[in-house]
């Protein structure tokens, strides 16, 4: 069949049609893929998923640190507490065995900033001391009211703890602890 032949019966015409057809529609799906791509690219979103990822991660990892670094100071301050108390219990009125008897609570003080517990700023440790004097008994001790073996001495610690917490306002944490012993000699 010749080209005049096939045009007589409407066939050119079909296949000229459909090739256009084809070719449109080749180019509606290229031009889709092509679409597709542009809004797949996503250059440059992870590095702002991370950044937002990162800031509450690490806010949440040095918060947990700062928590933990308060649990640790306070018991620092308990553990304190109890060896000024232990301190003083040994260094009554009647006291005769170390060089610094007859302990005072400046003494107790100096001697717990002197002891150097790690990661606590000596400065901000502050001593409170006192001895219950029962009743009917005289007091001979610089402690007062008594510090005369067989009384009971209390020593309270106290520190300021500086709580820093990324994203949140900084503030201090009064930690205070407090230990109460026999005074032996």
């Amino acid at each position: 069949m010749s080209h005049a032949a096939a045009s007589s019966f409407g066939f050119a015409s079909a296949v000229t049609a459909r090739r256009a057809g084809v070719a449109s529609w080749l180019r509606g799906v290229r031009l889709l893929a092509r679409i597709h791509r542009t809004l797949r690219v996503e250059t440059g979103t992870s590095i702002v998923e991370f950044a937002v990822a990162s800031i509450i991660l690490f806010s949440l990892i040095f918060g947990l640190l700062a928590i933990c670094l308060a649990l640790y100071s306070y018991n620092v301050v308990s553990e304190a507490a109890r060896e000024a108390t232990r301190y003083a219990i040994v260094r009554g009125s009647a006291c005769n065995s170390f060089a610094n008897c007859n302990i005072d609570q400046t003494g107790l003080q100096t001697y717990i900033r002197g002891v150097a517990f790690p990661g606590i700023n000596p400065a901000s440790l502050t001593v409170a001391a006192s001895a219950t004097t029962p009743a009917g008994t005289t007091c001979t001790g610089t402690l007062k009211p008594c510090n005369n073996p067989g009384n009971p001495a209390q020593v309270t610690v106290t520190y300021t703890f500086p709580l820093g917490i990324p994203f949140m306002p900084s503030r201090t944490l009064t930690m205070s602890s407090t230990s109460q012993m026999i005074i032996s000699q």
